[in-house]
């Protein structure tokens, strides 16, 4: 019979991507010689293929914010409004989230580092592309922009499923938060080197081409570098309970599991907030200091992107103290209660909206105060990305979790990020009574207030979590595919057994013993 758990087409496998089959002549005393780990990778490999990963994670969110560091100056080039300068991260977040369930089914199925070589290299040509758009072409750098989506798809649903491929309890908490260590401190670069390179060539082109050099790097270290990992072999599994389920049985059970569902909502409200500030605040900053008289109006570029640097910084020390804090909080809260991950979530939300709700207020009297608010809402805001991370890879069993990190893209994008950035646009323009200096700021003030009350929504779906996360857990380490299947038996139609005589169709519950 075959392994049902091993690839099934021969050039999107290698040799490291047999999970865990044996040579039919290998005995015990063989295994004990080779001491190879079970995840078919060396301890020292692994370290090498996270650090890989953490580069390439970084490269994708500088990438992803080099356009909001330099969005003043592409509005001026352009002649936009806020609507269409929202549409360059919307475009963007939709080709990725709908890209997202395509990736997270091939990286469940094959060789996934030959997916991400092939998706990182096409991404880095496309953001190339983008930097030549004359000023009459707006919507080719919409289209370049949608098309980034593809590249940044087929790596952030397949990264973290190799990690957890590595590692395991707290040695896969603490990789992970390494890993996405990544997501503020690429976020605070892309607006750092953006608005940088802007100022020392000139030309905001120039800020786009910095990354997709990188990028080709980058596939040369996936390629020589990473080793594939057996797929859930060090989670030391029985084989049978590695057996591939279809697309659409994967999804049945995603949706039935309360700890992913309400989770991946709470993460969709970090998405709202951090899409909404990440495009947005520059400009507000900007257009505050614009407002006060503390900067000129941009009337012709390069534009003053002093607050996109100051920004950028921010990003990158918040970022880092956040991601590690809500680490370090999450482990020792753990000794206490097994619901420490959720509860420590929904505490960053809750304690990020009033900072940033101060944030958006203060702007136009104290710009100082305006920086620290910001700094405190998103350290908090922070403390959720690798702890969410992590309840998805223990919540879900090893075969469906690149279909669950897709399905969460996609669905945290969907009613996040890939709006968010169009939608407080839309509704800066639709509050601006004239275009003078001071409708241009107060009507973008107010629209960003909306996210605070999303943070607030977000805390709830993570105190909901909570009470659902100890179940979910234990029930993702005790899979069987044998278990589930009964599991749905007993939802299934009647069976038939004699009755007096005759054939009488009753419940399979009320046979089971």
């Amino acid at each position: 019979m075959s392994d049902p758990t091993s690839d099934t087409t021969p050039f999107f496998s290698d040799d490291s991507e047999a999970e865990g089959s044996e040579e039919p002549g290998a005995g015990p005393s063989h295994h004990r010689e080779v001491e190879e780990p079970a995840s078919g990778v060396s301890s020292m490999r692994s370290v090498f293929t996270v650090i890989v990963l953490c580069f390439i994670n970084l490269l994708n969110y500088m990438d992803r914010f080099t356009v909001a560091g330099v969005l003043p100056d592409i509005e001026q080039y352009f002649g936009i409004n806020d609507g269409k300068s929202g549409l360059l991260q919307t475009v963007f977040i939709c080709s990725y989230m709908f890209l997202a369930p395509v990736f997270g089914y091939l990286g469940d199925r094959y060789n996934r580092k030959v997916i991400m070589s092939v998706g990182i290299g096409f991404w880095s040509v496309v953001t190339l592309a983008s930097s030549y758009m004359p000023r009459e072409y707006f919507w080719l750098l919409l289209l370049t922009r949608g098309l980034v989506g593809v590249g940044e798809a087929s790596y952030s649903t397949i990264a973290p499923t190799i990690i957890a491929d590595l590692y395991v309890k707290e040695r896969r908490t603490q990789m992970l938060s390494v890993f996405y260590f990544a997501i503020p401190v690429g976020s605070g670069l892309g607006y750092i080197v953006g608005s940088k390179v802007d100022d020392m060539a000139g030309d905001w082109h120039w800020a786009l081409r910095v990354t997709p050099a990188l990028g080709l790097v980058a596939v040369v270290l996936l390629l020589f570098v990473v080793k594939e990992p057996k797929r859930g072999a060090i989670e030391a599994r029985p084989e049978h309970t590695l057996q591939r389920t279809s697309w659409l049985g994967d999804m049945k059970a995603l949706c039935r599991n309360p700890s992913f569902v309400l989770s991946t909502f709470g993460f969709t409200a970090v998405a709202f907030v951090t899409g909404s500030l990440a495009l947005w605040a520059p400009a507000f900053l900007f257009r505050a200091a614009v407002f006060t008289g503390e900067r000129p109006p941009c009337v012709k570029g390069p534009c003053d992107t002093s607050d996109s640097l100051y920004f950028g910084i921010i990003t990158v020390v918040s970022g880092i103290l956040g991601v590690a804090s809500g680490a370090e909080v999450s482990r020792r809260l753990r000794l206490r209660t097994p619901k420490a991950d959720p509860l420590v979530c929904a505490l960053g939300l809750l304690l990020s909206a009033p900072f940033l709700y101060l944030a958006i207020v203060f702007a136009q009297a104290s710009p100082t105060a305006t920086y620290v608010f910001i700094f405190l809402g998103e350290t908090f805001l922070s403390m959720n990305w690798a702890i969410v991370a992590d309840i998805l890879l223990y919540v879900v069993v090893p075969t469906r979790r690149a279909t669950a990190e897709a399905f969460q893209i996609v669905l945290s994008h969907l009613l996040g990020d890939a709006g968010s950035p169009y939608l407080i646009g839309l509704v800066s323009d639709s509050l601006k009574q004239t275009d003078s200096y001071l409708w241009q700021f107060r009507s973008l003030q107010l629209s960003l207030l909306t996210c605070t009350f999303v943070a607030v929504g977000g805390g709830a779906f993570f105190l909901a979590t909570a009470l659902f996360i100890e179940k979910d857990r234990q029930r993702a380490a005790n899979y069987t595919p044998s278990g589930e299947r009964l599991n749905l038996e007993l939802h299934d139609e009647p069976i038939v057994v004699p009755k007096s005589g005759r054939s009488t169709r009753v419940p399979v519950s009320s046979v089971l013993i």
